[in-house]
């Protein structure tokens, strides 16, 4: 099958005389297939796809296509405009699958150039017998069979020839995808959950199996099943429409399957299925237009792997999203021609076949404890040994496309081994698309806990071969002979392994409670910690079943995967640089670094490892975060980890992430470039330099070989084949792109491409190192994690690209927080990380990355409390006199041996830890001292000093106010003051009652009371920072001895010694050095504790005190560079509104590393201009100034909501890079940029923003720039060369008027103003007096001058508010609207533009009217009604949609069509949205009520822009204004004409899953509700229907067109709404109030329906334009009209001319409107949408409104457009002979004999079945009936096909209308009376497409049927209409299914005739032989005398049956009797005889 997409053509030419017609015909090898005409358009869009069969045939590579475009003319041969011709010679090699052939040059008849192109996209599917491509190899381990896969589908053997030997496959064209590619083509959808709606239609089915079935066929999507009605027969006719409507996020839906189900439902339930399918909803998405159109679906039995086709289905499936518009589905009515073979849903030639996937399942490592420990707690208390490691009972759970495998439960086992093997039996190629592994832990009693999950993606671990062709773009792939053959096939089946898979999911940790993060282990979000790994392989088997579904695996296979699991030892360093942008203080932070389990300290079945940073308190910054202050000694973590060595699969990752990186970095310039709108020239240069760094980067760099590595896997090798072709072919593509790329923009997509390629090949599905976790703890709690690709971070010495992106580099990681619920609107921490991963072997390395000097030190604390004013261990309860940080575990000095390697430098000594100790007023500038002076009494008495008269706010002693001392540093601001702004009385008193055993109040009062007996005040002092004091003599401040004190024992430690302090510690430290070693990889060496704890080894305390005795390390930095940075703040725009008033008040914290600063508020302001420099002067970074150029910090900005109540609300988060000068004098400015604002996930506005960052030469300022000039205190603007140039600018703004304003506070919004801000200027329009009254402005000019940003990417938006004038002086804002970019409200003031001012019928009103009679005279005499009969309004119709069976001789008169355009008039891009005279702008308002950020429309305002440039000369005149000669504003009294004329798949409402829908209307306050007319079960509605009303514009502007679903009992459902802007239509010039048609025609169906004729609407566009009016000479024959001439004939030629048309000088008055661009007489589609999914179509409307103003008088009459009806036929059917009938029975005497009779209907009017007279007793088959059927039947000719109406059920209320194709079943039956009767043979007679009868009986035979086993898609050249032919007799064959063989029933002798309803008064038939019997006249049938019914007839038995057949018995039986009668009579009387013999008596 040949497909080509004719999508659209540019710049055709245009003919002498108007516009061309284009049409596109498309001839290949002779056949040619057409396109619609599209008219009067140089710009055609067909979108319409020609279909080839190729009939079997294989594409030659010769072949090619003609592309010719011709104008379309009505009479007379079509106009030649331009060709071309397409080879197909890629197609035919199999190297593209389809061929996207863009921007085609058309040429003329001599091979010049016309200057037009056209778009077709040629695609192509090999046919299932295809040879395979001669130059094309198959690999070695790939049998031609398996590299044919494609889409999910079922196995394609049939049972004829089409069939494929079962097992053998046939060779597939190596093109055909197995899997499909990432998803990436078609889903740029935002990962939230949103609506969705999966419309299945089914259409019908084939070849069915079974006899005399009745299929129903039940389609199941996202749990929700719908069936379709119950119908007869093999091929049943459905033609339903399902609608499922979902709400779910898009990963989930497109993992979703379709399940297509066929049943019979006659059957028992046993056996009712007949066949399956499945595919994915995300494959449906994945094709073009997200739809599956009229494709076949092959079913097979789900449970029989061997069974072949049950048979084929029709269908079409869409899949719409928000914003789609699904796609027309054209629908076909050769039902029969379609080829089933070409049209199969699977890609032709792929054979389904069951495979089985071998999963080795070997063992797993690291699972975390499972269960909780209470037996093993019982076991240690009894003095056994617990081992909680192994608390799981781990089992793994394989699940694949509905079917899942589980291993072994191996219990209490963390590390087990299962050495399983599990076949997973499924249809390949597979819709689905993931294996997913689980490993559950088994519960004996609850349900199993997941442990963790991964997935394996199929299209990683497998591939077609077609990846690298796919990717081909518009520079095409190389040709054929250019790729040596056998590389180019690098197609494999799945194989992956055997490789270790890791799991992730919630923290290790084990609790008895529910984990929260349980779903993180089921993985559905992004693991947090690692929880293990398995060991597995996949292999892929196509032959055979196995036997075992789980099998264990060989003693082989285990020993070849020992050489797998071979270990290297992995060192892992990390600095920690830097902490901050922590939200809030709180316990002491430490960080902990983990690979695997080795680092976990909370994990101990590792050795411990220096895995984790000190602990440090978080110190205020001066401004808003915390940070850690860690100044020149960084915290450093050193991790050893054993793993396989697969440096040769991440090297390969690290290459291809290094070149997709540095393309990254040039789109990003290009597109800042590209908005920015630089030079031309410059913008070459940017774009060469991006081509050409990639294609060096492409040839230059080599992936690492595979030669001589051991764990190398199947998939290693076919993953390194199929990179290196696609960087190949890439590279190719670069090159060519180079030579050919005409326009940059245009090459963007592809380039974009390519990074998504790099990406995808970057993916490596084998990746067994873990990823390296960061986790933030606060005590002992996790609070935030990140998770690091461990190749990011890999030294590789295969080359410098290899090593990771940001290996030995310091980066930012912004830590998350695990499952967070806010999208990271908060974050845990910012940290700035410097790591290193290698081989031990090559640690060495390490000493070249490393900065700052590395020093190891063993710590532990000397902890002592107070007891009676005495220090020391006797009060320490609990506690050790030596211990660790947190003071729980026991330590000594002379436990500590240092490690191998390792000795000791120097002695113990003390040493403070400066982190550890938190002064209250630490990086404040300000602070306040309080202190609280405390009285007490006895209830009653005088109130006097307390015992502790100053004390803490918690109780605590304190220095008395006069014992404070200001600390150095600081300065006081002011005296101790009481404070008096708490609840406290006026001396700042607050009262209490003690109640024993408590020494204070537990709560306080502000009023005195007799009984209070305590009493305090807060005195306050605020002191500040003195600016340049010293920081390093406070750094020696504190307690000689180094003890740091606090009141409790607990975190919060002081340098300080205060009264209330009760215990004191300090540390200890002693330095150690390596022994051997040099250099910083040294610190690699110290694996292990420092020693154990020799005498408590058997203790408990041991396993507690795992890990707490490990060194700690540091970095040590003798430089700190100072640095000066400067954060240019601009502005923000878009953001969210976050106040009820429609505004936020937005203000930014700008933080960089550990300093932060905030700007201004600006209150009320969705679009910010803070224009503001916030100036950080010396900042410290530590580390190399070359390596910080590379790799800056960022400057983060959060943008907070100022509220005056409540806390602040984040608006979001940006970053910015900030530009490194190294050299002040560097004059690099940095460029203002936009940087989205982020906010959960989603993007939430922009801020403009730049940052520059000056190192700081020996601390001198001078060379540092200028300090920009200030605005206020402190605030620096942002300086002159960084700020925007600006340019003096005027905007004129038309305020027409505001509409559907929404009340606001309860009140409507009655006198409101429009306010317009921009660029800090405002003006403001005058009131709306009465908005009820008018809603328009009175005065509808303003005029704003302002200084405006040359460049348009800096343009500030224009701001609208809204406001009401209400009572008492009140202005509340009831609306705003942002308008963001100005560019198309730019423009010339200079030219004339008044055109676009007003509209030609406002022009009119704005006159006075003259000559408003419409004359229509007709001087000839018509006989309309005749003509009426032949042609109405749907003939028109249908001729403009290209139906031209349906239209009869409407075209042929030369009468005119119309525009019939698929989507809403606004949206036809030639009539600008008819928003030409004003725009319409929504009217939004702060948070809605729920309290969600999606701001409410609460209106609308009509206006628009005009912005242009002003001279700064005062001496210049200003230019002309833009906005003149405007209409007049007040209300329009108008007549709006509302034509529907049909709806197209509306959602079904009803169970049945269809529809009642009827009209309902409203404009203003009128409204029309058209219930009595619905139409019953339908959802495609055809309405017919006109309503007229009357209406004042602009009040009732909104006109809303509804369509209803009609119920008897409950209220009606709304099924969808569209609304129509009357008042734009009114407005616009184009003259949408009322289509112009192609011709003047005062009479007939096309009657002018305008209030004026043409001339006066061309006369009232003259006076527009401001050109002459019009002048017409000759009679009116010719007409001047904007300097040209026209003439009637030249408009006229080759159209037939009627007598209807009107006079000469109206009609050429009307062919030069026709060619203003003016809107045409049309028919527009305009989607239905509902509140219940507002995004999504819920069906559409074709539809057209016409508005006429009454003050021009009457328009002309309406259409008339009534749906048409459909004729009552009559089919006569006489069933003559039949003959050769199965003999079914044996009759009492032993012969074979039937009774025959025929029966007969019409498929959906069986309850009309009709049966002959039994033919009784016929021996030899044949049987005489002479019996009629009479079979009335509505049928419509336009459509062939049959209007059945009929109730549904007995219940149903209405009759349903159905449209049937027209059969007729003949069925031959034997009668049984006393038993049910028995089926003979069947044949279906398609009417319009009879199968010609043979006239002799013996000619007759099943041949005549398409040949058995075949498709029934075989176009027979005998084939005739009855419809046509009216009337036939012959013998037709009768068929009976026996197995799956068809075989002769029987012949049947039968004459049809078609009669219509006036000829069967004329020639009236009876049925049967009743009276009227003739035409003809039958008799009775010559039947033998032996047929009759024996029961019924005695002696016709006895003469016929019994005395024919045992004639001779009986006469023997007679003449027997006879001589036994005669010897008894001889023996009665002999005696006697004898005896009177011998007496002789009578003697």
């Amino acid at each position: 099958m040949l497909r080509v997409v004719v999508e659209s053509a540019k710049g055709l030419p245009k003919k002498k005389l108007g516009v061309p017609d284009p049409i596109t015909s498309i001839i290949f090898k002779g056949e040619k297939k057409k396109t619609k005409s599209i008219n009067s358009e140089v710009n055609p869009v067909w979108n319409e796809v020609l279909e080839f069969d190729l009939k079997g045939a294989a594409l030659e590579s010769t072949a090619f296509i003609d592309v010719i475009v011709k104008d379309y003319e009505t009479i007379g041969k079509d106009k030649f405009l331009g060709s071309a011709k397409v080879s197909l010679r890629d197609l035919a090699s199999g190297q593209a699958r389809s061929l996207p052939s863009k921007n085609l040059a058309l040429t003329n008849e001599s091979g010049q150039d016309i200057g037009a192109t056209i778009d077709l996209v040629i695609g192509y599917e090999a046919p299932a017998n295809a040879p395979p491509n001669p130059n094309e190899q198959k690999d070695a381990d790939l049998t031609a069979g398996d590299a044919g896969t494609g889409e999910e589908g079922e196995e394609s053997q049939t049972d004829g020839p089409a069939s494929v030997s079962p097992g053998g496959g046939s060779p597939a064209p190596p093109n055909q995808n197995v899997f499909r590619k990432a998803r990436k083509r078609q889903r740029a959808l935002v990962n939230k959950p949103q609506d969705f709606q999966i419309r299945f239609r089914v259409i019908e089915g084939r070849q069915l199996p079974g006899n005399n079935i009745k299929p129903v066929v039940k389609v199941n999507v996202c749990g929700d099943t719908h069936r379709t009605r119950i119908k007869r027969g093999n091929n049943p006719f459905f033609d339903e429409m399902f609608f499922y409507n979902v709400h779910m996020l898009p990963s989930d839906l497109f993992d979703q399957s379709i399940s297509i189900r066929v049943y019979d439902s006659s059957s028992l339930r046993a056996d009712s299925l007949m066949g399956e399918f499945k595919i994915d909803v995300g494959f449906v998405y994945d094709e073009p237009a997200h739809c599956v159109i009229r494709k076949w679906l092959l079913l097979n039995d789900p449970d029989d792997s061997s069974s072949g086709a049950k048979g084929y289905l029709k269908v079409s499936i869409f899949v719409v999203g928000t914003g789609d518009e699904p796609p027309v589905e054209k629908r076909d009515r050769d039902n029969d021609q379609d080829d089933i073979e070409s049209n199969l849903l699977l890609p032709a030639g792929l054979t389904l076949r069951w495979v089985t996937l071998k999963l080795k399942v070997f063992r797993a490592e690291d699972i975390p404890q499972m269960d909780d420990s209470f037996s093993q707690s019982v076991k240690e208390f009894f003095g056994g040994s617990g081992n909680k490691k192994n608390l799981v009972d781990p089992f793994l759970e394989a699940w694949f496309a509905g079917r899942k495998l589980c291993t072994q439960i191996i219990e209490k086992n963390a590390n087990p081994e299962w050495n399983e093997m599990l076949n997973l039996q499924v249809k390949f190629p597979s819709m689905c698309e993931r294996i997913k592994l689980t490993v559950f832990d088994w519960d004996r009693l609850t349900r199993n806990d997941a442990v963790g999950t991964t997935y394996l993606n199929l299209a990683k671990i497998a591939s077609s071969g077609g990846e690298a062709e796919d990717e081909q773009s518009d520079y095409g792939a190389l040709p054929s002979s250019q790729v040596q053959a056998g590389e180019t096939e690098v197609g494999f089946l799945p194989t992956f392994g055997p490789c270790y898979v890791n799991f992730y999911g919630s923290p290790r940790e084990f609790s008895g409670l529910p984990d929260p993060y349980d779903d993180l282990n089921l993985g559905k979000g992004e693991g947090v910690a690692y929880r293990g790994r398995v060991l597995v392989e996949l292999s892929t088997q196509l032959e055979g079943k196995p036997d075992k579904e789980v099998d264990k695996i060989s003693s082989d296979d285990i020993l070849v995967v020992q050489k797998y699991q071979r270990r290297r030892k992995y060192s892992l360093c990390a600095v920690f640089h830097g902490a901050c942008m922590i939200q809030e203080p709180g316990e002491p932070i430490q960080f902990e670094v983990s690979i695997g389990n080795y680092g976990n300290k909370l994990d101990s079945t590792c050795k411990p490892l220096a895995s984790t940073t000190q602990y440090s308190c978080a110190v205020f910054d001066g401004n808003h975060y915390y940070y850690l202050p860690w100044a020149d000694t960084k915290p450093v973590v050193v991790l050893l980890s054993f793993w396989e060595d697969i440096s040769h699969r991440l090297d390969a990752v690290n290459i291809i992430l290094y070149i997709a990186n540095r393309l990254q970095e040039n789109i990003n310039a290009l597109k800042i470039s590209i908005e920015a709108k630089v030079p031309e020239n410059r913008l070459d240069e940017i774009w060469v330099k991006l081509v050409n760094q990639l294609v060096d980067d492409l040839s230059n760099v080599q992936l690492p070989s595979l030669e001589g590595v051991t764990n190398l896997t199947t998939l290693d090798i076919q993953v390194k084949k199929l990179r290196d072709q696609a960087l190949l072919l890439m590279g190719e593509q670069a090159q060519r792109m180079v030579q050919e790329a005409s326009d940059i923009t245009e090459t963007l997509g592809t380039i974009e491409g390519w990074l998504e390629k790099l990406k995808e090949l970057a993916e490596e599905p084998q990746n067994s190192m873990p990823d390296v976790i960061i986790w933030m703890l606060r005590g002992e709690k996790r609070v935030g994690y990140a998770r690091i690709p461990a190749h990011q971070v890999l030294y590789s010495t295969h080359s410098e690209e290899a090593c990771g992106q940001y290996c030995g580099k310091t980066q930012n990681v912004v830590l998350k927080y695990p499952m967070d619920k806010s999208k990271g609107q908060k974050l845990p921490v910012q940290i700035r990380v410097n790591m290193w991963l290698g081989l031990s072997a090559y640690e060495k390395k390490f000493n070249t990355f490393a900065e700052g000097t590395f020093s190891v030190f063993a710590e532990l604390y000397e902890n002592q409390a107070e007891v009676f004013g005495k220090w020391g261990t006797t009060g320490l309860m609990n506690r050790h006199k030596f211990s660790d940080v947190t003071g729980k575990i026991k330590v000594k000095q002379e436990y500590f041996l240092p490690p191998k390697g390792w000795e000791w430098e120097g002695d113990w000594f003390v040493d403070p830890e400066r982190s550890l100790l938190t002064e209250a007023d630490a990086g404040h500038t300000e602070f306040l001292d309080e202190v609280f002076e405390n009285e007490t009494r006895l209830p009653g008495r005088e109130w006097k000093p307390a015992s502790e008269p100053f004390t803490d706010v918690n109780g605590e002693k304190a220095l008395s106010p006069a014992e404070i001392e200001c600390p150095a540093g600081w300065a006081w601001e002011d005296a101790w003051t009481y404070d008096i702004n708490r609840a406290v009385d006026e001396k700042g008193w607050e009262y209490g009652i003690t109640i024993p055993p408590d020494d204070k109040p537990k709560s306080w009062v502000p009023a005195e009371k007799m009984y209070h007996v305590h009493r305090r005040r807060r005195l306050i002092r605020a002191r500040k920072r003195v600016a340049g004091a010293s920081v390093a003599e406070k750094r020696d401040l504190g307690d000689p001895e180094g003890w740091e004190y606090s009141s409790l024992i607990g975190w919060k430690f002081h340098k300080k010694e205060r009264s209330s302090d009760t215990f004191r510690r300090r540390r200890w430290r002693r330095k150690m050095a390596p022994a051997q070693r040099v250099g910083a990889s040294a610190i690699f060496n110290l694996e292990g504790a420092l020693g154990t704890d020799q005498e408590e080894k058997g203790s408990k305390e041991s396993s507690k005190a795992f890990g707490a005795n490990t060194p700690t390390v540091s970095c040590t930095f003798d430089r700190a560079y100072v640095y000066h940075l400067r954060v240019y703040v601009y502005q923000a725009r878009n953001l969210m509104a976050l106040d009820k008033d429609s505004f936020s008040d937005p203000y930014a914290h700008v933080s960089f590393l550990h300093v932060s600063k905030t700007t201004e508020t600006v209150n009320a302001c969705l679009n910010p201009t803070w224009d503001q420099t916030l100036i950080f002067n010396s900042v410290e970074i530590y580390g190399d100034p070359q390596a910080l150029a590379h790799n800056p910090p960022d400057v983060v900005l959060e943008i907070y909501d100022k509220d005056q109540v409540g806390k602040d609300e984040m608006l979001g988060r940006s970053t910015c890079k900030p530009v490194v000068k190294l050299q002040p004098g560097m004059d690099a400015t940095p460029r203002l940029l936009w940087h989205p604002v982020m906010q959960r996930g989603e993007h939430s506005g922009d801020v403009l923003v730049s940052a520059e960052l000056i190192l700081k030469d020996k601390g001198n300022d001078t060379e540092l720039p200028l300090v920009p000039s200030m605005r206020g205190d402190n605030l620096y603007m942002v300086p002159q060369g960084v700020r925007p140039v600006v340019q003096l600018t005027a905007i004129e703004i038309l305020a027409w008027g505001l509409r559907n304003m929404k009340p606001y506070q309860l009140a409507s919004v009655s006198s409101p103003s429009l306010v317009v801000e921009c660029g800090g200027e405002v003006v403001h329009s005058a009131t709306i007096r009465n908005m009820k009254k008018s809603p328009n402005f009175p005065v509808s000019v303003l005029f704003l001058k302002v200084l405006l940003p040359k460049e348009e990417m800096y343009t500030p938006p224009i701001v609208l508010k809204v406001i009401d004038h209400r009572p008492f002086g009140r202005k509340p804002v009831v609306g705003q609207c942002t308008i963001s970019s100005l560019e198309e409200f730019r423009c010339d003031p200079y030219e004339i533009r008044s055109e676009l001012s007003m509209s030609s019928k406002m022009a009119l009103m704005a006159s006075p009217p003259r000559d408003l009679a419409i004359n229509m005279e007709d001087s000839r005499p018509l006989l309309e009604a005749e003509e009426k009969e032949v042609v109405d309004w749907w003939s028109k119709f249908y001729a403009s949609v290209g139906d031209h069976e349906k239209c009869g001789p409407y075209r042929q008169k030369g009468y005119d069509t119309l525009k019939v355009y698929n989507k809403e008039l606004e949206d036809i891009e030639d009539f600008k949205g008819l928003t030409d005279f004003c725009n319409t702008f929504k009217l939004l308002r702060g948070k809605n009520e729920n309290g969600e950020n999606d701001p409410t429309v609460v209106g609308e305002f009509k206006g628009s822009f005009k912005v242009y440039p002003l001279s700064d000369d005062p001496g210049v005149a200003p230019p002309p204004r833009q906005f003149r000669e405007l209409p007049e504003s007040g209300p329009q009294e108008c007549l709006v004409r509302i034509y529907v004329v049909r709806a197209v798949d509306l959602q079904p409402k009803d169970n049945n899953g269809r529809c009642d829908p009827y009209i309902k209307i409203s404009l203003g306050r009128k409204s029309i509700d058209d219930r009595d007319n619905y139409l019953p079960n339908t959802t495609n509605p055809v309405f017919g229907r006109m309503f007229e009303l009357s209406c004042f514009l602009p009040q009732d502007k909104d006109l809303k067109i509804s369509v209803y679903d009609y119920d008897l009992l409950t209220r009606d459902e709304k099924v969808g709404e569209t609304v129509i802007d009357l008042e734009n239509r009114f407005l616009s010039r184009f003259g949408s109030y009322c289509g112009l048609p192609q011709t003047y025609c005062v009479s007939g169906i096309n009657q002018w329906r305008d209030q004026l004729k043409p001339s006066q609407i061309l006369q009232n566009l003259a006076r527009l334009k401001g050109s002459p009016p019009p002048r017409t000479e000759d009679n009116g024959n010719t007409l001047h009209f904007g300097g040209k001439q026209y003439s009637l004939a030249e408009f006229e030629a080759n159209k037939e001319l009627h007598q209807h048309l009107g006079p000469p000088s109206e009609r050429i008055a009307l062919h030069v409107l026709r060619t203003q661009n003016l809107v045409p007489e049309h028919v527009e589609t305009r989607t239905l949408y509902s509140s219940f999914q507002p995004t999504l179509s819920q069906g559409s409307l074709q539809m057209w409104v016409d508005v006429f103003p009454k003050s021009l008088g009457h328009p002309g009459p309406p259409f008339h457009i009534a749906p048409r009806k459909a004729q009552r036929n009559y089919l006569r059917v006489v069933v003559w002979n039949t003959t050769d009938v199965t003999l079914d029975e044996t009759s009492v005497t032993g012969e074979r004999m039937s009774d025959i009779y025929v029966k007969g209907w019409m498929p959906g009017m069986e309850e009309d079945k009709q049966k002959t007279d039994v033919h009784y007793r016929s021996l030899d088959g044949d049987g005489n009936f002479n019996w009629r059927f009479v079979f009335p039947f509505d049928y419509l000719p336009a459509e062939q096909l049959c209007l059945v109406s009929k109730k549904e059920h007995f219940w149903s209320l209405d009759k349903t209308e159905f449209r049937i194709p027209p059969k007729l079943i003949i069925q031959i039956w034997d009668n049984d009376k006393f038993s049910l009767d028995d089926y003979l043979g069947s044949i279906e007679l398609d009417l319009r497409h009879l199968i010609t009868p043979t006239k002799m009986p013996h000619k007759c035979s099943i041949d005549m049927l398409s040949k058995e086993g075949d498709i029934p898609h075989q176009k027979w050249d005998e084939t005739k209409s009855l419809f046509n032919q009216k009337a036939v007799r012959g013998w037709w064959p009768c068929v009976v299914e026996n197995g799956s063989q068809k075989e002769l029933g029987g012949k049947v002798e039968l004459s049809l005739e078609i009669v219509a309803e006036q000829e069967a008064d004329e020639r009236p038939a009876g049925k049967g032989r009743d009276e009227p019997n003739m035409h003809p006249k039958l008799d009775a049938p010559n039947r033998p005398d032996t047929s009759f019914f024996w029961f019924t007839n005695p002696c016709k038995t006895m003469k016929f049956i019994v005395w024919r057949r045992f004639k001779w018995l009986f006469i023997g039986l007679i003449l027997l009797i006879l001589v036994l009668l005669f010897i008894g009579i001889l023996l009665y009387s002999l005696p006697n005889y004898i005896s009177m013999k011998i007496v002789k008596p009578f003697r």
